[in-house]
């Protein structure tokens, strides 16, 4: 796979950070593959501790000139100097969200398995749509993305896909083509080495 069409990496975190530990594993990644994006993808409403969890994230990202979104809480993207927003909840908010952060910051949106709710999305002012989960997972409604709608997607549409959710090293092969990014967390996160564990996930693009 040549290296424009191979697909880049959207690096998502844990929903729960151990401050103490994960910044050096997040460093760790960051500095053994190209990573495109972070994804601070904190469960909770406790603010004080998404906001350090932000903080820290925001630092590593930064000083290796990697962008930073973090998932739903808007008000925290100027307040942290994070790069931007990823909406969970599809197309509804990011008309909203863009006119609030305006052009220069990252809006993404996830749009499950629905193909019109991305297209919404992308034609609101996205700057990529993320599709999951790809990979089989006891989470969420048990539905799957089909292979049909990334090719098709890949074919028609302009704007940049995201593959994610319960990948393995046979869907990271089969979806490398019709692709532009995958979103790799969870995956990871829970071995031991997760810059070893990204190495084997991604090793089929190359």
């Amino acid at each position: 796979m040549a290296d424009q069409d191979r697909p880049q990496i959207t690096l998502i975190t844990p929903p729960a950070i151990d401050l103490e530990t994960f910044p050096d594993r997040l460093a760790a990644v960051l500095d053994s593959t190209e990573i495109a994006c972070v994804r601070l993808a904190l469960a909770g409403k406790d603010e004080d501790m998404i906001q350090r969890a932000a903080d820290a994230c925001r630092l590593v990202s930064h000083a290796r000139d990697v962008a930073i979104v973090i998932e739903n809480h808007m008000l925290m993207v100027q307040r942290l100097g994070l790069d931007g927003v990823h909406l969970t909840d599809g197309a509804r908010q990011v008309r909203y969200v863009r006119k609030e952060l305006g052009s220069d910051a990252i809006v993404g949106s996830f749009c499950g398995v629905t193909r019109h709710e991305g297209m919404n999305a992308g034609e609101a002012g996205a700057d990529y749509v993320a599709f999951g989960p790809v990979g089989t997972t006891p989470l969420g409604t048990g539905e799957q993305v089909e292979f049909d709608l990334f090719e098709w997607w890949s074919q028609v549409i302009e704007v940049p896909v995201i593959a994610e959710g319960a990948l393995t090293r046979e869907l990271v092969a089969k979806f490398g083509p019709v692709t532009d990014f995958f979103g790799i967390g969870e995956e990871i996160w829970a071995a031991e080495d997760p810059v070893l564990a990204l190495k084997e996930l991604i090793a089929p693009l190359g």
